[in-house]
């Protein structure tokens, strides 16, 4: 069941980061602006397409390896979907990856393999008492508001950033918590249980509001520092959610030393590949501004 979990979460993130990338892609063939238009032109191209199907399958996939395995497994090997993401979109933007960029895939993989090769995270349960949800609610939902009230405008775009995707990354790890919740409510009671579960329309309550907060995250400063919090963030408060709702356990004592290094191979990793992304979606761009620069050619 845990090699399944792992399997189902890697596939989620990367057709989560094929949606992104191919969305992007789509998204810079069409003209600039917003609304209903946008979208309808963007439903237009197949490639958006792709992007789409990528992302409902990536939810499908994570709430499948959520089924089968500890939260505190699963969420963090979403942390893939940044190296997968950059590896797909420099290949469709025909942009090649400079060496710092392999260099910090390879320090990411080795990292989160080494952190979970010595956490060793277990756990059967998939529900949990009232009692455990109230206080786990009270403390992400309360940290989410406060990040929303310190991130206000006129602080410095940097901690703005940092601040709410740190919230993001809160909403995040809360989404799986309550996704793995109703999920297993639908494996035990199906359809109709799965529709009567509180759990069901929290997870989508909270999701919504960890991708509203990512965009206001990625608008206010550098993916330098919104990057390294969501994805530590991410992977750190759904551990502490596997523990406390879950009772889901990892390896301590001196397998602490293996995972402080992997973390740190990770947080080079992830920081590296923040400044990499920029890079190539500013080349995308100027090929893009170019070949809408190009005149036709006339016979």
């Amino acid at each position: 069941m845990i090699v399944l979990a792992a399997v189902f979460a890697v596939t989620g993130a990367a057709s989560n980061a094929m949606g992104t990338a191919f969305q992007r892609k789509a998204a810079s063939t069409v003209s600039r602006g917003g609304g209903l238009r946008l979208v309808i032109a963007l439903a237009h191209r197949p490639v958006w397409l792709i992007g789409v199907a990528g992302v409902v399958g990536a939810a499908l996939f994570q709430a499948l390896a959520l089924v089968n395995g500890p939260i505190a497994l699963v969420q963090p090997l979403f942390v893939l979907e940044l190296p997968f993401a950059l590896m797909i979109a420099a290949r469709l933007m025909r942009r090649p990856l400079p060496n710092s960029g392999w260099w910090a895939i390879v320090c990411v993989v080795a990292g989160l393999g080494a952190v979970l090769a010595a956490a060793a995270p277990s756990g059967d349960r998939d529900q949990a008492p009232m009692v455990r949800w109230i206080p786990a609610l009270a403390v992400c939902l309360g940290c989410m508001a406060a990040a929303v009230v310190l991130a206000r405008p006129g602080r410095p775009p940097l901690f703005r950033a940092a601040v709410l995707a740190t919230a993001s990354a809160i909403g995040n790890a809360l989404t799986a918590a309550l996704l793995k919740s109703a999920t297993g409510t639908f494996t035990a009671g199906g359809l109709p249980a799965f529709l009567t579960a509180w759990q069901t329309y929290g997870f989508a309550v909270t999701g919504v509001c960890a991708i509203l907060l990512l965009e206001n995250a990625l608008q206010a400063g550098w993916l330098v520092a919104s990057q390294p919090a969501l994805t530590i963030g991410d992977a750190t408060v759904s551990l502490l959610l596997g523990i406390t709702l879950f009772d889901e356990r990892i390896r301590t004592g001196w397998w602490v030393l293996p995972e402080a290094v992997g973390i740190a191979l990770i947080v080079w990793g992830v920081v590296r590949l923040s400044h990499v992304v920029p890079s190539v979606h500013e080349g995308a761009q100027v090929a893009d501004d170019r070949m809408s620069r190009t005149p036709p050619v006339t016979s």
